[in-house]
């Protein structure tokens, strides 16, 4: 087992096992900077310069210097999987027990508490795509709006459905968002719309990958290239209006239900660090297409929390689901956005659309937990809910674990503040 001689306390996401990346500032107005997490500590990484943390790396990474000073992700993400590995591999060398750089001497220049710092958004988003990849998801609402005999839109089994989203209301956790207003039918029923503030406010419970490797217009990438283009994976709140959406996305498909807002969470988890949680996805049926047919484990096994906290304080989980619930895995949704030759950047996010599991304790979002508000989700407290309600806060959690290693994301948070008042 890595053991580092900083103190990790037990059940901490942050092990040598993991070592993510993210940006972060010592207070609002200071230099963005690039970092990883230890622990309860967040290290920066151009320090780590300084002591030689990087003196084999630097000689095979074109441009270290600039990379590891930016004030983004977007360099890094960008030099390729193979070469982040081996930077991730030279801070683990540096923090492991009976480190070779004595860095115990010098923890004042690089070392800072985690809930001393601000963390930032990680890399300058360009496009952002959400995908509708859980089976049990797209089941229940279909089972909700549609026929129930028939749950599954005809397509739904054979390609990766998706949308494309707004990049520029991605925020960072611990981000409030306002209730958002728009048009909605009538809560007595009717068929002409009203405007209104968003009586139906939802949680979706994502996790999102992003683009390291870039790709070429015209190009198409395999699903066994696809993890050679994917830096690492993040925790995603896509919070969505439901009664705004339910009058606006036919013909079309999501708007201004979905717009709004969107939170991410502060690390980027590398595919090298979730390895020893690769697990089997589930059955295909019907055949896939060649193009989304994929060999060996291409999931993940990541568990999932949703935490619902009240203004009073009042924390009770809500959901606890499971990232190897999805139908289509990452490198199919990859294979799948670049088919027609549409090129990827480095920084697109691919979000994976809500993770639902079979049992109704495991569903991703409110909407399914109280079945279209038909049933009260319970609180600690003995209040209820069937949707958010304002100055609630919604905590979303994910971690692996498997035979005494842990390697987690952390949270990403939000809370719903009253709708401005301006029309």
């Amino acid at each position: 087992m890595k053991k580092s001689w900083l103190t990790i306390p037990q059940n901490s996401d942050f092990t040598l096992y993991n070592i993510p990346f993210g940006i972060f500032s010592v207070d609002l107005e200071g230099k963005h900077k690039i970092g990883t997490r230890i622990g309860d500590f967040v290290i920066d990484l151009s320090i780590l310069q300084s002591f030689g943390v990087y003196r084999n790396v630097e000689e095979v990474i074109e441009d270290f210097d600039t990379i590891i000073n930016a004030d983004s992700l977007n360099l890094l993400m960008k030099i390729g999987n193979e070469k982040v590995e081996l930077i991730r591999q030279a801070i683990i060398d540096a923090f492991i027990e009976g480190d070779k750089f004595s860095l115990n001497d010098y923890q004042e220049h690089y070392l800072h508490l985690a809930n001393a710092v601000q963390m930032n958004l990680r890399f300058s988003i360009g496009d952002y795509t959400d995908f509708f990849s859980s089976k049990e998801h797209a089941t229940n609402t279909g089972l909700m709006f549609r026929d129930p005999t028939n749950a599954l839109l005809p397509n739904w089994l054979h390609i990766p459905v998706g949308y494309h989203g707004r990049s520029s209301s991605i925020v960072i956790s611990g981000t409030d968002l306002h209730r958002p207003k728009g048009q909605i039918l009538p809560p007595e029923g009717g068929t002409t719309p009203i405007f209104s503030t968003s009586k139906r406010l939802d949680f979706e419970l994502e996790m999102a990958f992003a683009i390291g490797k870039p790709s070429n217009l015209g190009d198409t990438i395999s699903t066994k290239e696809a993890e050679d283009h994917i830096f690492g994976m993040t925790i995603f709140n896509d919070w969505s209006a439901r009664d705004i959406q339910q009058w606006e996305y036919v013909p079309l498909g999501p708007f201004l239900g979905k717009n709004f807002g969107s939170s991410l969470s502060p690390w980027v988890v590398t595919l090298a660090a979730l390895e020893p949680f690769r697990i089997e996805s589930p059955v295909q049926d019907p055949k896939v297409l060649p193009y989304l047919e994929f060999e060996g484990k291409r999931n993940f096994d990541i568990n999932l929390e949703v935490w619902l906290v009240t203004k009073e304080g009042v924390e009770t989980r809500i959901s606890a689901s499971n990232f190897k619930y999805l139908y289509w895995n990452m490198a199919q949704q990859l294979a799948h956005h670049t088919i027609n030759g549409c090129n990827v950047r480095t920084g697109d996010l691919m979000a994976s659309g809500t993770i639902s599991g079979p049992t109704p304790d495991s569903y991703g979002s409110m909407l399914e937990l109280s079945w279209k508000g038909t049933k009260s989700i319970p609180l600690s407290d003995g209040s209820e809910r069937k949707f958010l309600q304002d100055e609630d806060t919604i905590v979303m959690k994910a971690w692996c674990e498997k035979d005494g290693i842990r390697v987690g994301f952390g949270e990403v948070s939000g809370k719903i503040l009253p709708a401005k008042n301006d029309a």
